[in-house]
């Protein structure tokens, strides 16, 4: 097939690139190389690679719709991705993500193609599914400031003041942002929906867990924890662990990233499928900055107590609808996947400095 794939110099667009071309696909690569994701040399490094990738923001329609002739499905990676810095980052979040969304979308619809992989987020299920041991599953509530500052981070029972229990999320959860980021990624599902319904067309929206792996961009707030803890371990500096460390969450590599990304493009699942892509193995923030500064040697991490707004407590996912319609089940357990990473080549970014609108 002829396959179009944004954000294909990016850290997972590269392995989807690498992973699709494996598969005898034609893929038309795209990026429009944002210094928060890519080092001054990477537009050198780009077209010096296998094959070329193009230059090209997605917000720009006429542009697209010369790539778009005779393409049969996209895969949408290129998102402004992470937690971000501040509410300054909103206007870039919503650009990139929302509005070249938005205009990818409708370039489509005039081309003809009528297939979309959409890169999602797991930040869209806001906080995770909890459990009350007394009284079964509870919608979370948001967290009280005043209780995070006296370092109380487990939601309760809002029936009955118990901790409640983590349990594994589903597609079928509702979509309840928590973070500029989340908003913008929520925004790029709600658009694809909206686009399948209109125009027959078929959306399959991959809602990443925490992708981790080599080439991960490094030193930027813009990247993944997990990048960061290598950054400051690389640096002797010890991991620094937000709350207390016991929050949730699943861990995937890359490669299996770009692998269910392969199996989406190969078999379309028709109008609008959501699948959770994780590795179905869950552990805590603090167990993988352990695992990180052991593989390397480092300093033992430091759990601060602090917080950031937007954080949630737990968030964990089924496996299972990608295993179901697509036969997909993560090859990399995180513990030996941290183990290899944690020596894994990282990539330099111009990223200290803020996305531009």
């Amino acid at each position: 097939m002829r396959v179009l794939l944004t954000g294909a110099a990016g850290f997972i667009g590269a392995a989807v690139r690498a992973r699709l071309a494996s598969d005898g696909h034609e893929v038309i690569a795209v990026d429009a190389l944002l210094a928060s994701a890519h080092g001054p040399s990477a537009r050198e490094d780009a077209l010096a690679g296998n094959g070329t990738v193009t230059v090209l923001d997605v917000r720009d329609r006429a542009a697209l719709e010369t790539v778009l002739r005779g393409v049969d499905v996209v895969c949408h990676q290129a998102a402004i991705v992470g937690a971000g810095v501040d509410a300054a980052d909103a206007p870039a979040f919503a650009s990139h993500n929302d509005l070249g969304t938005a205009t990818l979308l409708a370039a489509m619809a005039g081309a003809g193609c009528e297939r979309l992989v959409l890169a999602s987020s797991m930040v869209v299920y806001g906080e995770g599914r909890y459990r009350c041991a007394r009284h079964g599953d509870q919608d979370a509530p948001s967290r009280d400031p005043a209780a995070l500052r006296r370092g109380e981070f487990d939601l309760a029972c809002p029936r009955c003041g118990s901790p409640l229990e983590w349990a594994l999320v589903d597609e079928d959860a509702p979509l309840r942002p928590r973070s500029l980021y989340a908003a913008s990624k929520t925004a790029q599902e709600h658009y694809a929906l909206a686009w399948a319904r209109a125009t027959g067309g078929q959306v399959t929206a991959l809602r990443y867990h925490n992708v981790y792996g080599a080439g991960m961009p490094r030193d930027t707030p813009y990247s993944g924890v997990a990048a960061m803890w290598r950054s400051a371990l690389e640096s002797g500096q010890p991991p620094r662990v937000y709350e207390d460390g016991r929050q949730m969450r699943d861990f995937i590599e890359v490669r299996d990233v770009a692998e269910l990304n392969a199996r989406a493009v190969a078999e379309p699942l028709g109008g609008f499928t959501a699948l959770n892509v994780c590795s179905g193995q869950p552990v805590s923030i603090g167990e993988v900055a352990t695992a990180l500064a052991a593989a390397t040697g480092g300093p033992e991490p430091v759990t601060t107590g602090q917080f950031r707004p937007g954080d949630v407590r737990h968030i964990v996912a089924s496996p299972h609808r990608a295993d179901r319609l697509l036969g997909f089940r993560a090859a990399i357990a995180p513990r030996s996947g941290l183990r290899e990473f944690a020596t894994a080549p990282l990539r330099s970014v111009d990223g200290l400095a803020r996305p531009s609108i």
